[in-house]
């Protein structure tokens, strides 16, 4: 491979290397390209699979932060791979900008503007059965503001009573109150700050990047969630790419897994080829595919089916899993190219031979009278196995009566 068949962004890094670790560095990317033809989707299937059945079913706690728990191994891959909306342990680790990443007071401030309080945080609840009353109790004035538009009376001190004609209604305002958010971000359940080297780092049990991201004092170039679909949201699609191959690959590392980052980068690049985030699955990528007979292949294969011949869809077999059904070559390795040999006993020329049958049957009849010697009855047989020609039979016939053969 010449220099200039090289992408521009590595021959920029080519600039920068003296001469034996160019050389090096070409001979190692020259190992790392693949073939024309090459099955990469299979290959990738099967790379990540295999290692994939060797995964632990567990749990991973950050070191220093026990309460802080992040699902590793298989179900966070499944997680990665059906592009799950809601991941089951979203957690952001949130930095700070640089005037206040050494300031202890400073990030605790941070911290209590995100946590999520609910009013059950800073309220003692209580229903008085006998007089009917819903008692709350709380010394937090955000709680107070709230608690207003639920009573007539004021306040008195750090006391609001709530009455109601029954017990039902009075429960129902207690569920009501319950799930009321005074203050912090949403989502934002539990904040642990622990010290990285010379800064104070912020780490999440809940994600909210949007809110997080317009809040002073956050270093938005680093933090980081690990909820891709709020990434995607948020950054858009090709940071959402980007958190898929990082997420993926942060779950193969932990485990010890050697897998190849291109195998990775090929399921993130299918994942995101239209612009938006899709699962790899009957939702997602497989049950979008163009062809009927692999989307039924994959699952659902009577509902493809009948929907296809319902639309009258056309299936043009270009696939891998279409041509395996039908039983032809598939468009990988050889497959994709048509191999033809020069040989030197082949005329330069193509003989074009134009059948005898070909066009209209005046003009057919027209040719056959020019020759000096005519087998009709070849002739009809070949007829009748072509078009089959109802006038041109009857006249071939009547010439044969007539002896003129």
């Amino acid at each position: 491979m010449i220099e200039r068949d090289i992408p521009e962004s590595i021959r920029d890094r080519l600039k920068s290397m003296d001469k034996s670790m160019r050389e090096e560095f070409l001979n190692s990317y020259h190992k790392a390209l693949v073939e024309p033809g090459e099955a990469v989707g299979t290959i990738a299937a099967q790379s990540i699979g295999e290692p994939g059945t060797q995964m632990t079913l567990r749990t991973f706690h950050y070191a220093g932060v026990v309460e802080l728990s992040v699902p590793l191994g298989l179900p966070r891959l499944i997680e990665i791979i059906d592009a799950r909306r809601n991941p089951r342990d979203p957690m952001m680790i949130i930095y700070l900008k640089k005037d206040i990443r050494k300031d202890e007071k400073k990030a605790g401030e941070i911290a209590k503007k995100l946590l999520e309080v609910f009013l059950p945080d800073v309220c003692d609840m209580k229903i008085d059965v006998k007089n009917k009353q819903l008692r709350i109790e709380t010394k937090d004035d955000d709680a107070k503001k709230i608690l207003m538009k639920y009573t007539e009376d004021e306040i008195d001190g750090d006391v609001c009573i709530i009455e109601k004609g029954s017990l039902y209604d009075l429960k129902k305002i207690q569920n009501k109150l319950a799930k009321k958010r005074i203050r912090g971000v949403k989502g934002i359940k539990k904040i642990f700050i622990r010290k990285e080297g010379d800064e104070y780092v912020l780490y999440t049990n809940g994600s909210n990047m949007k809110v997080v991201y317009g809040m002073k004092g956050i270093d938005k170039k680093r933090t980081t969630s690990n909820d891709i679909g709020q990434i995607y949201e948020t950054l858009g699609v090709e940071a959402g790419r980007n958190a898929i191959v990082t997420e993926a690959m942060k779950v193969l590392d932990d485990q010890d897994l050697d897998v190849d980052i291109r195998h990775i980068m090929l399921v993130a690049d299918q994942m995101t080829i239209t612009g938006e985030i899709q699962a790899v699955g009957r939702q997602g990528i497989s049950g979008s595919k163009e062809s009927v007979l692999a989307r039924a292949s994959f699952e659902e294969t009577e509902k493809h089916i009948l929907m296809a011949g319902l639309h009258g869809e056309v299936d043009t077999l270009d696939g891998v899993p279409e041509n395996i059904i039908i039983g032809q070559p598939i468009p990988v390795g050889t497959g994709t190219v048509k191999l033809a040999i020069k040989s030197p006993l082949a005329p330069r020329k193509p003989i074009e031979e134009k059948s005898l049958l070909e066009g209209r049957v005046d003009d057919v009849k027209k040719e056959i009278r020019k020759l000096d010697s005519v087998d009709y009855e070849a002739i009809i047989e070949a007829e009748k196995k072509g078009e089959n020609r109802k006038t041109l039979l009857e006249w071939l016939e009547s010439q044969v009566k007539n002896g003129r053969h």
